[in-house]
């Protein structure tokens, strides 16, 4: 996992958020853990950090949320990110606390970093705002978290992702999927951003960024010469239609369970607020076509993650009582 934290080389005066997070969910039930460690700086500002754990249980309900916020970041040794005392986060593990919730986790993985923006140049362009990358696309985790309810979480065997992501501004409306634990394909996995940006005052089409695993090949999606995709999206799921590289074209659905996304705010570094409604329990139900060939399906009950940023506010998602910034 060839990657490294922006923050610590931000001047002074820029302004900038960055975050390092991972997640895990169960193979067996609607289980999932999501973890991150983010850095909010202002312009003219230090840099502040803050670590989120939401723990999802589509049998309860609502997901377990927390995050915690210090002044006290810094780059551990052979690590990414440290955020006050103990939570920390490297390319192996994961240690940390959290309001109620501690863990120690590591993860390992037999895949190269997903660098999602081709081409490579956009990482030193002006736009996008955000840039992002999965230094770990599919992983596997081990270790335990722990909740103060007396909740002992054993995470040996669960598959999920690393990802890092940073910038000097959200993009104006966002969507993040993953998906891994296809019933049909074991070692596929899915991984694409899609953002709308603001530009002269009007919002931009969708523009995908990401990549599909079948079989231990990757196969690009969106790009920004993609033509032909079509994304509805609300806080309980989307349809979408993706095309990809060599005529793959990806088309699909995923949905959240009721009442089991987490909501968060998130704050840009210059001003300005998104609420974020994330699951990491989601299904998704996904058919893939490879330039012209028979259509592969790939089906998941509670392998997926699904995610929207937003400006609006009458999602009907519950957000967590945690002020960003």
């Amino acid at each position: 996992m060839d990657t490294g934290p922006v923050f610590p080389r931000a001047a002074l005066r820029a302004g900038m958020y960055e975050s390092f997070y991972l997640r895990a969910v169960a193979p067996e039930e609607p289980l999932g853990v999501w973890i991150r460690h983010t850095v909010h700086k202002a312009p003219g500002r230090p840099a502040r950090g803050s670590v989120w754990c939401t723990v999802f249980d589509a049998r309860r309900g609502r997901p377990f949320m927390h995050k915690t916020s210090s002044d006290r970041l810094s780059v551990p040794p052979g690590g990414w990110i440290a955020v006050g005392a103990d939570a920390w986060m490297g390319p192996e593990r994961a240690e940390g606390s959290c309001g109620e919730a501690r863990w120690s986790l590591g993860f390992s993985t037999g895949e190269p970093e997903l660098r999602h923006l081709q081409p490579d140049w956009l990482y030193r362009a002006p736009l996008p705002r955000t840039k992002l990358t999965s230094p770990a696309p599919a992983a596997l985790f081990e270790g335990v978290l722990e909740l103060a309810d007396g909740r002992s979480i054993d995470l040996g065997g669960w598959r999920g992702m690393v990802g890092h992501n940073w910038g000097s501004e959200h993009a104006e409306r966002w969507i993040w999927l993953h998906g891994i634990g296809f019933e049909q394909e074991p070692q596929a996995w899915l991984d694409v951003a899609l953002g709308r940006i603001k530009l002269a005052g009007r919002m931009t089409p969708w523009v995908a960024n990401g990549a599909l695993s079948l079989g231990g090949r990757r196969h690009r999606l969106g790009g920004l010469g993609a033509r032909g995709l079509s994304m509805h999206e609300s806080a309980a799921g989307c349809r979408l239609r993706l095309p990809g590289a060599g005529g793959l074209l990806l088309e699909g659905s995923v949905e959240v369970p009721e009442g089991s996304a987490a909501g968060w705010r998130y704050a840009d570094p210059e001003g300005g607020e998104h609420d974020v409604v994330n699951c990491s329990v989601a299904s998704v139900q996904l058919t893939a076509r490879l330039g012209g060939g028979e259509p592969v399906a790939l089906s998941t009950a509670h392998g997926g993650v699904f995610e929207l940023g937003m400006r609006e506010r009458d999602h009907g998602v519950p957000v967590a009582p945690f002020p960003d910034g």
